[in-house]
């Protein structure tokens, strides 16, 4: 008998490379180039403006890791066509310039210093360039190509290599070849995500940090449509339910012949602005705002990609600095309380469920029929209002609705519901007081597999 398209969803897996960067799950952009020092003639000048005589890759390093971040991507090419690093196939770089009398390299010493700070570094190569003279002519695509053999070889391992699919020159059409950039990609840097524009990691719609409440790992091959001519990136335009609001739901993968794991990822910039502008300190987010924007995206099975631009001396700003300090330090308090030390989980039918009391992803609780219900008793009574609940992705992502009840005057109450959970969700209720939790799956794609449940009390 032909499977069902449900049945067909339950098997759709990630691969290891999309296991590593989902348990990331928070890591910063930098955005970082001619238009930092002349943001009004970005695309007419060139590199005698760029001299960051302060900069310090460590600076940044430090910053992100204060804010709990585990990786730094850096815009090595942005769309003017300028280059951090001294690339053998351009003179618009860094050699030009007078940073370190054209002997420097941005990405060199980036990747160094998040290596010292036990950061995984990542890559932006820009596919559109106004400068390059062979942009919009088939040898577009060897320059191109080998700069990206330049960035994939001499800057240690990479998490992942970014692009965005951006060809606004007017007078000039490019057909990027990106099976070819793909292939590259995969034979120096296997471990690598090709994001965003590529097959392993999505856009999730929109730059200012918001996220859907319903996330699906499990989407129709469809949404990935690379227009060859004349380049852009689409994503779900030729699609019914634009609006991406559910796109893992049973009513809208039931149209598709073919099923991806195609995770998301949530991008947003610390100011309004994804380069530096000078005055733009006063607007940064509000610490509740961009803890909201981490429980959101880290906590609703996508990841989160914070951006901070540093000034025209290379370093970030204070103001900005100590926001991330700030974030980090609240992030910490979110998981710094749990309350299941000495606790035991059964599962419905009275089978040991304890492995969803860890964090080991390789432990996990198989939920199927009937049984699809876990408790814990915690030891003694317990104030919560924080939960975390984690599918073993490796398995697939099946959880289509759940609910969390407390045991209270002798009867469950129902104290939060939501849909998907996927690698991970969080959960914010009332602060309540309790001996024993319970877990039910309310709908599901067959049989689920938890690797996680924490209790938590954050006193927000």
């Amino acid at each position: 008998m032909e499977k069902t398209w449900i049945e067909k969803a339950a098997e759709v897996v990630p691969s290891s490379r999309q296991i590593a960067l989902n348990c990331m799950e928070f890591y910063g952009f930098v955005h970082f180039g001619l238009y930092t020092f002349d943001r009004e003639h970005e695309f007419q000048t060139g590199p005698a403006i760029f001299n960051p005589v302060h900069f310090d890759a460590r600076q940044w390093a430090k910053a992100y890791k204060s804010a709990g971040m585990t990786g730094l991507l850096l815009t090595c090419k942005h769309h003017e066509g300028f280059c951090l690093w001294p690339s053998k196939y351009t003179e618009f770089s860094v050699k030009n310039s007078p940073w370190k009398d054209g002997k420097g390299d941005i990405v060199k010493e980036v990747s160094e210093a998040c290596r010292e700070e036990g950061l995984k570094f990542g890559v932006y190569l820009s596919p559109w360039d106004v400068h390059e003279e062979t942009y919009g002519t088939p040898a577009y695509n060897d320059y191109f190509c080998n700069q990206l053999t330049e960035l994939c070889s001499n800057y240690g391992e990479l998490f992942c290599v970014w692009f965005d699919g951006a060809c606004r020159t007017a007078d000039k059409v490019q057909c990027y070849d990106w099976d070819r950039y793909y292939a590259l990609i995969r034979k120096l840097q296997p471990n690598a995500c090709i994001s965003i524009c590529g097959p392993d990691v999505r856009w999730i719609g929109n730059e200012a940090g918001e996220s859907r409440e319903e996330e699906w790992s499990v989407v129709p091959k469809s949404i990935m449509v690379t227009e060859r001519n004349p380049g852009y990136w689409r994503q779900l335009d030729t699609m019914p339910n634009s609006t991406w609001k559910d796109i893992g739901s049973r009513d809208f993968i039931k149209d598709y012949d073919e099923l991806i794991w195609y995770p998301a990822e949530v991008d947003v910039s610390i100011r309004p602005s994804w380069g530096y502008v000078e005055g733009e300190e006063k607007q940064l987010y509000s610490l509740e705002r961009l803890l909201y924007m981490y429980e959101k995206a880290v906590g609703g099975n996508a990841t989160l990609l914070l951006n901070v631009p540093p000034n025209k001396e290379g370093l970030f700003d204070l103001e900005d600095v100590e926001r991330l300090a700030e974030l980090g330090k609240a992030i910490r308090g979110l998981f710094s309380r749990p309350q299941t030390t000495g606790a035991k989980a059964f599962q419905k039918n009275g089978s040991n469920a304890e492995a969803i009391l860890d964090a080991d992803r390789t432990h996990f609780v198989e939920l199927a029929g009937e049984c699809q219900e876990i408790e814990i008793q915690l030891q003694g009574e317990h104030t919560i209002d924080f939960i975390v609940l984690k599918e073993t992705i490796e398995k697939g992502q099946r959880v289509e609705k759940f609910a969390v009840d407390i045991w209270r005057e002798d009867q469950w109450k129902e104290v939060y519901q939501a849909t998907t959970i996927g690698y991970q969700r969080f959960g914010r209720i009332e602060p309540v007081q309790t001996e024993r939790v319970r877990v039910r799956i309310l709908e599901s794609r067959g049989t689920v597999y938890l690797t996680e449940i924490g209790l938590y009390h954050t006193e927000k």
